[in-house]
């Protein structure tokens, strides 16, 4: 019995030894883990705080750096008058946090603040007693007001700088400008077009703040440049403020004497397609942009189309010269009326010249022939046409430096009828836009040659890469155009005519078609483009008026007038040279 116990207390004591060393081993395992992952640590951290210190300074400074509060670059007109700036504004906060029960307490705020807020005391205790940790006691406070705060030094009021867009001449060219939301980064117009240049700064100046807002002044620290603004470049436009001006108060005059819808007048130098004045009707203030409907803000002039009525004949007659089909002194029959499938068209004025006959070029201008011109197109194929059309940029995108531009409706030459081919001549079988239409004309007036329209006035480098120059027609034929619209006005007793000068131009009036493209309204587009002076044309001038109500409705008595002032205007500001001695003979009358 007793050798039974002794060889059980062995085995015991065996298997105690085993447990123990198998417990050693364990813990001296860990016990080694533990060194290493402590030699490690040290190793780690001597890398960092003394090998790779410049490393994680510069992930420091990062997290730290800040840069001077920017703003965008201002807009000019040609001449230097300021369109658009920015103006600097604070919103004063108040944290609750930094409340206590000295100076910084909502009693001493409210106190302190209450005659430079230029607001109730009792008003403003409320709104700093409220539940929220950051309070917004007022925002939009000019510089001299957030001065007079910052000098009071309270330390739970905190000045958060922000801009607001400005434009000094109010409604003046607000659908080029456009305008500019920082709070919600959404531009429009120039503002738009031109966003990366306005905000591109060349020299950003960097450095590093605290938590609480206080710049870290170092040795490469420059106090002059931290207090101030980096701004974006400037932008200047081809724009003339006192041409502009000129357009928006004719166009505006007639609008309202009209009761018209909207209109538009755009004047555009035709040698380099810079334009001198963009006047949109309805326009707004783009100071005060949240307030104008969506009517007033669209630039409907670069999105809408219209069929662009008689002013379309000069196109037509200029396509089918440019193919040797006709020439300047070509005549064509004007039977007064004709029969295309089972629509008749009439010349405007069939009652008073019924028949006109063989009528040469210049009286089809003048008397603004339907049926000349629909004889005129007979002679070119569709294809033809077509490809003329396309060479004069319907159809597409004229590229002016404006967003939101469309390309204007022209239906592919196979999808043409006889009657889609015959109104074509004459400004019904395509709807333009009024950019479409003075970027085409410009052509007439410019050796044949069109030119890419622009508002930004660009460097020779600039130009060289943005503005496209086209050969639409040859020389000769764009001069012969140019001598017979000009005969056309000058024998005429149009209103577009001019003593000093001799103008080319036609007129134009077009039924207005209902929303959903089936049959018409009621109302008209009368237009007016032209240029002068005739022998060397400096100034081209486009004039649309949408839905005019009072008075005789046509190009020569709506759209007429304000070309008529208009030019006369823009030829004085621009001290134009005249080319007519003596005034041109009034004989004939053109109403269209």
């Amino acid at each position: 019995m007793c050798k039974v116990e002794d060889v059980r207390r062995v085995n015991r004591t065996k298997r105690t030894n085993k447990r123990n060393k198998r417990f050693d081993s364990v813990l001296a395992v860990l016990y080694g883990l533990f060194i290493l992952f402590a030699a490690s640590l040290i190793i780690y951290l001597f890398f960092i705080q003394v090998i790779d210190v410049k490393k994680y300074k510069i992930r420091a400074q990062k997290q730290r750096a800040s840069q001077n509060f920017a703003v965008r670059g201002d807009i000019f007109d040609r001449n230097g008058i300021k369109l658009a700036t920015d103006d600097v504004f604070y919103n004063v906060f108040a944290r609750r946090v930094d409340y206590d029960d000295d100076k910084s307490s909502p009693e001493a705020i409210a106190t302190a603040l209450a005659p430079i807020l230029n607001t109730s005391k009792a008003q403003l205790l409320k709104k700093l007693n409220c539940q929220d940790q950051i309070i917004a006691v007022k925002k939009d406070v000019d510089r001299n007001t957030a001065k007079k705060i910052a000098k009071l030094h309270l330390r739970a009021i905190s000045l958060d700088k922000k801009n607001t867009r400005v434009y000094p001449q109010g409604t003046m060219a607000a659908h080029v400008l456009g305008y500019y939301n920082f709070d919600a980064d959404i531009a429009n117009g120039i503002e738009y077009a031109a966003k990366d240049k306005l905000e591109h700064i060349e020299n950003s100046v960097q450095y590093q703040k605290t938590q609480k807002g206080k710049i870290i002044y170092e040795l490469s620290t420059d106090p002059v440049a931290t207090a101030q603004n980096p701004k974006g470049l400037d932008v200047t436009l081809t724009i003339d403020a006192a041409i502009q001006h000129v357009c928006e108060k004719e166009l505006e005059k007639m609008v309202l004497e009209k009761q018209a819808l909207r209109g538009t007048v755009i004047v555009m130098n035709p040698k380099n397609g810079e334009i001198l004045a963009y006047a949109v009707y309805p326009t707004y203030d783009p100071n005060n942009y949240r307030k104008a409907t969506p009517l007033q803000i669209k630039n409907w002039t670069l999105t809408d189309v219209f069929p662009p009525g008689s002013t379309f004949k000069t196109i037509t007659v200029a396509s089918a010269m440019d193919l040797g089909k006709i020439n300047e002194y070509s005549t064509v029959l004007d039977t007064g009326k004709t029969k295309i499938g089972n629509w008749e068209i009439k010349n405007y004025d069939y009652e008073v010249h019924p028949y006109p006959g063989q009528i040469s070029l210049e009286y089809l201008f003048e008397h603004s022939s339907n049926i000349g011109s629909i004889n005129v197109a007979k002679m070119m194929s569709s294809h033809e046409f077509y490809d003329m059309l396309s060479k004069f940029g319907f159809g597409s995108k004229t590229g002016i430096d404006l967003p939101g531009e469309s390309s204007g409706l022209l239906a592919n030459w196979n999808l043409w009828d006889k009657g889609i081919h015959a109104t074509m001549s004459y400004g019904y079988g395509t709807s333009v836009t009024a950019i479409q239409m003075i970027s085409a004309v410009s052509a007439l007036a410019n050796d044949g040659v069109r030119v890419t329209p622009h508002v930004i006035k660009y460097t020779p480098e600039e130009e060289a890469v943005k503005i496209k120059r086209t050969q639409v027609i040859s020389p000769e034929t764009a001069h012969s155009i140019t001598r017979l619209l000009a005969q056309s006005v000058n024998h005429g007793k149009s209103v577009i005519k001019m003593d000093h000068y001799n103008v080319a131009a036609k007129t134009g009036t077009s039924r207005k078609p209902k929303e959903n493209g089936v049959g018409y309204t009621p109302y008209m587009y009368t237009s007016t483009v032209g240029y002068l002076p005739a022998s060397n044309p400096q100034v081209l001038v486009y004039v649309m008026v949408d839905s005019a109500k009072v008075g005789a409705i046509w190009g020569n008595t709506v759209a007429g007038p304000i070309f008529h002032e208009v030019t006369t205007q823009v030829a004085r500001i621009l001290d134009i040279k005249p080319d007519k001695n003596v005034t041109g003979h009034n004989t004939k009358t053109n109403s269209n």
